[in-house]
């Protein structure tokens, strides 16, 4: 599927609440934007997977990942570049995503201590696609919430063609846009670990932040990453 097909069949499967950066350039004066692009060719860090990883990845190669979740809309949008070729783009690597719904949830957990409600047989929020030839992946999704002792976040795992990890490393937000989101409908309030204090941002975060977040609570927002791996 063409990108530009992509995206409108996406918006039109989330009540078009999705928004995409040129809407967010026509909106200026209207818009969050957060952060830069990057120019940065680092290794990105190298970040735990759990406690909720993916299971079964190959089941889930699909674009809209939000299943039945509620929330405020979010384009996830990854570039992934080698460093050992250039920083050029990175085509064809596999690139899983998977994070938690608005009120801290992980489908596919459950039913125990760290989450208590039981989404074993849930699938919601986890993704795979494979990098065009322009190093690029695009999920919808809705904008994450958090759990007790973790900042808000997106697990990312790169994955060769035979399935070997390349690397999993973990996304932040700017705290100025949780805020804004995480006192909307469906979400639980602004009492969440930031980032400086997380057990895995406080050492890497300028690594672990977005290039860009744009948007608003309205129309959704657009967060671009860039990730860069050595194959």
């Amino acid at each position: 599927m063409k990108r530009k097909q992509f995206l409108t069949k996406g918006i039109v499967g989330l009540g078009g609440i999705v928004a995409l950066t040129g809407i967010a350039a026509s909106m200026a004066g209207k818009e969050d934007v957060v952060g830069e692009p990057s120019v940065d060719c680092a290794v990105s860090p190298r970040e735990t997977k759990g406690p909720f990883p993916n299971k079964t990845p190959s089941d889930y190669v699909r674009e809209n990942i939000t299943g039945d979740r509620k929330g405020v809309a979010l384009l996830i949008t990854l570039t992934i570049l080698n460093r050992n070729n250039g920083c050029k783009p990175l085509s064809g690597v596999l690139v899983d995503v998977w994070h938690c719904d608005n009120q801290g949830n992980y489908s596919e957990y459950g039913g125990y201590g760290m989450q208590h409600e039981d989404l074993t047989r849930e699938h919601f929020l986890r993704g795979r696609q494979s990098a065009d030839n322009k190093g690029r992946v695009s999920f919808i999704s809705i904008f994450p919430g958090y759990y007790t002792g973790r900042a808000p976040h997106i697990h990312i795992e790169l994955l060769g063609s035979t399935d070997k990890s390349l690397l999993a490393t973990q996304i932040a937000f700017p705290e100025a846009v949780c805020n804004r989101v995480f006192v909307t409908e469906n979400y639980r309030g602004t009492d969440y670990i930031r980032n400086t204090s997380d057990m895995v941002f406080r050492d890497s975060l300028e690594h672990n932040m977005p290039d860009t977040v744009t948007g608003n609570i309205r129309d959704g927002y657009t967060l671009l990453k860039t990730i860069t791996v050595n194959v």
